[in-house]
């Protein structure tokens, strides 16, 4: 599992998710995030089109990075998930809470 970075145009981070989303990383994701909201960034786009599961440590995580950003006036999108995590995030009704865009382009569209 990596996580990648990079600013768009419009300074919206990008972090790739690769591989899995679970209990061994997801400190790591959360922490990178934080520190992007130490530096003042507000705008988030997570890409999963190179992630293949989530666990339920990863789907709290989530969640809770999420509560962060919205709390500090920010916004979290996500963007590529396969039909599988489509599925899983219709399942746990968690497609309520985030805005989810078929690819990365689309959730920086919206911003």
């Amino acid at each position: 599992m990596a996580f990648s970075e990079q600013r768009d145009a419009n300074g919206v981070v990008v972090m790739a998710v690769e591989g899995q989303l679970v209990v061994a990383n997801r400190q790591e994701l959360k922490q990178l995030l934080q520190d992007g909201l130490d530096r003042g960034d507000r705008r988030f786009v997570l890409d999963f089109s190179s992630a293949a599961y989530i666990d339920s440590s990863g789907l709290g995580a989530l969640v809770s990075v999420n509560r962060k950003v919205r709390e500090a006036g920010g916004d979290l999108r996500l963007a590529g998930l396969n039909e599988d995590l489509t599925a899983l995030f219709e399942l746990t009704k968690l497609d309520t809470l985030f805005t989810i865009a078929a690819t990365p382009a689309e959730a920086l569209a919206g911003f």
